[in-house]
């Protein structure tokens, strides 16, 4: 069995305040992209996890994931799944929660157990913040820790974007850890999604921020000139995914985003679709 895990990207991504069990709350809308992991599935009589992440198999979330699915059910049952990775890491863009949130909901249909997709999302939030988000439709409003998902419309036309990735990568950790102020901006949620609807990329553009930039540009210089550099290479606006370090210009056309694409070396790229209702995430 095969499946593909999505990336995301984050429109908007506001701080809202440390927790008292160390995470922080968060108000955010994220939408799944057409740039996949591929994890295949096949009969084994162990658990076993193939890839080519250079981290001890236990630690990676797609066995955890497993794991906690074992853990959960009962099921003794193995699986030999290999993790074929496209989605750079460290990168903001959810590839290991989405790993995970493709295992739990993959081993479900393939070792029969017949869990629900609130089951699912409960069982990754006991793993990581982002997962509930990428067991459910393309797009969503994202609260507290990343547990809180509300489904959002995500229209009926795709935004075309190009992702660039530097060499850096950012810790997640790292980046919540360095952010101090508290921003007091808020996006009005239908007005959002009506403006992405329209694509109405001039509102969109007024509304769309990352708190996180304010942690991360100070140390990582080339964050902000990889958004410069998208502007001018005729992007409607450029932005910071999750804790980074990629970022993504928004343009009218898959022909602009690849035209735009010719003016970066030496750095990873791709040209993606947002995930829109009805397609595949």
């Amino acid at each position: 069995m095969f499946l593909e895990a999505p990336a995301k990207i984050n429109w908007f991504l506001q701080v809202a305040g440390r927790r008292d069990d160390g995470y922080h709350d968060i108000v955010s809308v994220m939408q799944k992209v057409s740039l996949y992991d591929t994890l295949i599935f096949e009969e084994s009589g162990t658990l076993d996890l193939v890839s080519e992440i250079d981290l001890p198999v236990k630690e990676n979330l797609v066995y955890r994931a497993a794991e906690v699915l074992r853990e959960a059910t009962g099921c003794r049952l193995g699986a030999r799944i290999t993790l074929q990775k496209n989605i750079p890491l460290s990168a903001g863009l959810g590839g290991g929660s989405s790993d995970a949130a493709a295992a739990l909901r993959g081993l479900n249909r393939f070792w029969s157990l017949g869990l629900n997709d609130q089951t699912l999302r409960l069982l990754g939030a006991r793993l990581g913040s982002d997962i509930p988000f990428f067991i459910g439709p393309p797009c969503a409003l994202v609260e507290g820790r990343g547990e809180k998902v509300r489904p959002l419309p995500a229209g009926g036309r795709s935004c075309s974007l190009l992702l660039i990735k530097p060499a850096v990568g950012i810790p997640t950790a790292w980046a919540y850890r360095n952010y101090r102020m508290l921003t007091k901006k808020t996006v009005d949620i239908k007005l959002f999604c009506q403006a992405l609807d329209r694509r109405d990329f001039s509102a969109l553009g007024q509304m769309v921020f990352n708190d996180l930039e304010q942690a991360v540009i100070p140390r990582y210089g080339v964050i902000a000139g990889l958004k410069t550099k998208l502007m001018e290479q005729g992007a409607e606006f450029s932005l910071m995914s999750g804790s980074g370090s990629a970022v993504f210009g928004v343009f009218r056309s898959p022909e602009d985003a690849r035209k735009a694409a010719g003016g970066f070396t030496d750095t990873w790229l791709c040209v993606v679709d947002t995930i829109v209702d009805g397609e595949q995430g």
